[in-house]
């Protein structure tokens, strides 16, 4: 099982909004009174108790000064202490009374046109609402702020500012536009001489980069930030950059090298009595210690935190140190004195409101109770752990999605196991179908997806703020240790939870986004065709010290089963690694060895099965690293045959009651038989040109006269649009990018298709008006998805343009020839000609091309994703 390290919730010098208080006093007149005397000693007295951070007294002096400010009608004066009464109460946490004041002085700075000191309480009063997770609001401040600091000149507020509104993107998981306003924050301060500031602004740059998975960028970053702490004398800050670094070796496995940097901060830390910054170190090098197989020199580390988080009342930090006393007393074998350890973190976790670290610590429980035989708590307590993990996932930014699901693998993994050793097979298979989809919605949100329905985006908008808002005040519990806060989320949870209940009621075309709670399994093979035999992998090689297998779950309409097998996953890893290469490879024979073995893992303990169903139709749910996979190209070294001589072969993105309804039921709209919409090579010049493709849309129309082909600058998105509804079939022989870069090769951004006019963004796929299209074909150079084992690979591309009524999707897994490509799509039209399902003309169009002994790179490529009919 993952452990929480500490290091996720502190991470020292950070993208902190920075609220500012005017230190400059008004200008009096020459002829002072005594009152003006008063209030100018009083304002002098505020502002140095301000500074010594004795915030109540601060206070107190303010509101005399406030009561002289007013009695002598002096704007400026009330202006200038009405902002240091808000950054007072700011500073105390209470966030309503400082809006507040903040609200009072601006209109008064305002009427004395003083633009400086309204620039400042603009960007405090956005502060104030970042601190509450009203993101949106922050930046409507902030943004009024910023022009204003330009305006009078002031360079290091303008940076100030910079800062913030970065902050703001970086927490709404705008990463590129957190670096945009970083980057223009980091001149100003190297000119003003701002060194502190430089070397904060460096670290945070490095920050969003770590978080982003560019560790060696963060790396630079952070190696030019720590010189400039040392030459200030920034202890504190040279310590926080220290363990940054030493976090980002960790994560890059380099444990020796994450070590020597912890050991440097340490000293740091306890120099300067950062008490909370050293419980962090500590245990992060327990962490260490404990990767590397020294587990009592980690249980030594972790003893050592554990005082100093109870010292300083963080209660988050001593919880994750519990849970990792206990993930090593599991690792030694001590079950129950893991037990007692989760135990202590588990009640900690619930009251501070860390959801995370609570579902984790369920998880661990239930794998012990899993490991000492306990097969019915072990199922409570990891159900209880991952469906707190789905229902936050939900909401959570992109990174902190791919942190869950490294996180949650083990957990799932444990949970099908036990399941399937119960022989609680439907329940078993309700979790992995609910996981599937679970990832499909991730990819989905991840692009922003559009629905076609007005009403239901808006109220997906709306959800959306609220779950941002939420994940920002889940943030905050990194440093805000007060016990309004936890039951502020908790209020918030429930009502985005509810909110989300209620959407997937209302639209069930939008249900999915949301799902937490597995679907029947009875409903779910309900939709099943006939003929068809649906397969589905699930590798349970994360379970920790639990045998690995692997899963098969079959099943057609009347008919369910499960087999396991173990497998050894280094060498079933590198079989997988070695294959994909090998098929993209035309000079690469050695694909029947390697296929082989694959068939023998994944085909033969299932073959009997399959066979005895007399398949029509065998559809492949392929997830995780089997993702990327052609299964029809595995070799049977006893029948000397591919998978795809034996059945035509379709994948599926996951089961549900809407992927696979009967052809019937669709939009009441007269769509041409046996006609293809076909549009080729919409740009002509280099690096976009693909003259082949002209070929391929022109014998389509050869082949089915009623088709209608649109190439070069016809080949608009305007005239797709205009023209999609009438067809059934959709051939886009052009170039798509479908991964998390863009394309530079082809000049095309990510995610997105080539048109004649402009690009296609696929997150706006439903707005194409697709119901009734039983095939929408992507041929083109790019339209493969990296091979990257965790990506949602093409299968993700397929369920966005299901979701937006495509019944199936043809698309290729890797780039192919144009001359292949336009046999391959020649011989699958003439099929579909002759009255062939989808599934069965691939596999006969594929079977032409093994006849002609052509290696799988020309005719694997191309899979047939959704429904084979």
């Amino acid at each position: 099982m993952k452990k929480i390290f500490t290091s996720l919730f502190a991470v020292g010098i950070y993208l902190t909004p920075v609220t500012v208080m005017l230190m400059a006093q008004p200008t009096w007149g020459q002829t002072q009174n005594s009152r003006s005397q008063e209030a100018e000693k009083l304002l002098e007295q505020g502002i140095k108790l301000t500074q010594q951070q004795e915030h109540q007294k601060a206070i107190q002096i303010f509101q005399q000064a406030l009561t002289i400010a007013r009695e002598l009608k002096n704007q400026k004066l009330e202006g200038t202490v009405l902002l240091g009464l808000g950054f007072n109460y700011d500073a105390l946490g209470e966030k309503q009374k400082a809006l507040s004041f903040y609200n009072q002085a601006l209109p008064l700075w305002h009427a004395v046109g003083d633009r400086s000191g309204e620039a400042t309480t603009l960007n405090n009063i956005g502060k104030v609402y970042d601190d509450l997770g009203e993101k949106q609001k922050a930046l409507e401040f902030y943004n009024q702020a910023l022009p204003l600091r330009r305006a009078v000149g002031d360079r290091a507020g303008e940076a100030t500012t910079l800062n913030n509104i970065g902050a703001v993107h970086d927490s709404l998981g705008e990463k590129q536009k957190a670096l945009d306003y970083l980057n223009q924050a980091l001149p100003i301060l190297r000119a003003v001489g701002d060194h502190t500031g430089e070397a904060t602004t460096l670290n945070n740059i490095g920050q969003v980069y770590d978080a982003l998975g560019e560790k060696q960028k963060a790396l630079e970053f952070y190696n030019q930030a720590l010189p400039i702490l040392r030459a200030v004398g920034n202890r504190a800050g040279e310590a926080t950059t220290l363990n940054n670094i030493g976090r980002v070796y960790d994560a890059l496995g380099e444990k020796q090298k994450a070590l020597e940097f912890y050991n440097q901060t340490l000293p740091l830390r306890r120099a300067v009595g950062d008490r909370a910054g050293e419980a962090t170190t500590r245990n992060n090098i327990g962490g260490i210690y404990s990767a590397l197989g020294e587990k009592q020199k980690a249980l030594e580390f972790y003893n050592q935190a554990l005082p100093l988080w109870r010292a300083v009342g963080d209660r988050a930090g001593e919880a994750t140190t519990l849970n990792n006393i206990g993930q090593v007393y599991s690792a030694l074998g001590e079950k129950q004195k893991a037990l007692k350890f989760y135990n202590q973190a588990l009640p900690i976790f619930r009251a501070v409101g860390n959801r995370t670290g609570e579902a984790v610590t369920l998880g661990n429980i239930g794998v012990i109770f899993q490991s000492t035989n306990q097969p019915t708590e072990a199922i409570t307590n990891l159900e209880q752990s991952l469906q707190i993990s789905l229902e936050m996932r939900r909401g959570l930014q992109r990174e902190n999605r791919q942190k869950f699901l490294q996180e949650n693998g083990g957990r799932a993994d444990a949970l099908v196991d036990v399941l399937i050793n119960q022989k609680k097979y439907a329940q078993a298979f309700e979790w992995v179908n609910l996981f599937t989809t679970a990832e499909l919605a991730d990819y989905t949100r991840l692009i922003n997806a559009k629905v076609a329905n007005p009403e239901a985006q808006q109220s997906l908008d709306n959800w959306s703020k609220k779950n941002q808002q939420l994940e920002a005040l889940r943030q905050q519990l990194q440093s805000d240790r007060s016990e309004s806060l936890p039951q502020q989320i908790r209020q918030l949870e429930a009502q985005v939870y509810s909110e989300a209940e209620k959407i997937s009621r209302r639209f069930p075309e939008v249900a999915e986004l949301f799902e937490t709670t597995p679907v029947d399994i009875k409903n779910l093979t309900s939709s099943i065709p006939a003929g068809t035999v649906v397969v589905q992998p699930f590798l349970l090689t994360n379970v920790g010290d639990m045998p690995k297998n692997v899963a098969f779950f079959i099943f057609t309409k009347g008919h369910f089963s499960v087999i396991k097998k173990s497998i050894e996953p280094d060498k079933f890893n590198k079989l997988i690694a070695d294959y994909l290469q090998q098929v993209q490879d035309d000079s690469d024979s050695g694909y029947f060895e390697t296929g082989g073995e694959l068939y023998d893992i994944l085909i033969r303990p299932i073959e009997g099965e399959i066979k005895a169903l007399s398949p029509k139709q065998l559809s492949i749910i392929a997830t995780g690293k089997l993702r990327h996979l052609p299964f029809e190209t595995l070799y049977d070294n006893k029948t000397k045959q591919f998978l795809i001589e034996k059945y035509p072969v379709n994948y599926l993105t996951r089961i549900s009651n809407n992927s696979l309804q009967s052809p019937g039921m669709q939009n009441a709209v007269t769509l041409k038989p046996q006609a293809v919409l076909a549009f080729g090579n919409p740009v002509t010049s280099d690096p976009q040109n693909l003259p082949g493709a002209e070929l391929e849309v022109t014998k389509i129309k050869e082949i089915l006269p009623d088709s209608e082909v649109y190439i070069n600058k016809k080949a608009s998105l305007e005239n797709f649009k205009s023209q999609a509804l009438r067809f059934s079939f959709l051939h886009l022989a052009t170039h798509g990018c479908f991964q998390t870069e863009d394309c530079k090769k082809v000049n095309l951004k990510n995610n997105t298709l080539l048109f004649a006019d402009k690009s296609l963004d696929i997150a706006d796929a439903a707005l194409l008006g697709l119901q009734g299209t039983q095939l929408i074909t992507l041929s083109a150079c790019q339209t493969a998805v990296d091979t990257n084992f965790n990506g949602a690979g093409i299968t993700a591309v397929a369920y966005i343009f299901e979701r937006a009524g495509a019944k199936a999707v043809m698309a290729s897994l890797w780039a192919v020839d144009d001359e292949a490509t336009q046999l391959l799509m020649v011989e699958f039209y003439q099929n579909i000609k002759q009255g062939m399902t989808k599934g069965e003309a691939l596999q006969k169009a594929k079977l032409k091309l093994i006849a002609d002994h052509r290696h799988p790179f020309y005719w694997s490529a191309f899979v047939l994703i959704g429904d084979a009919r």
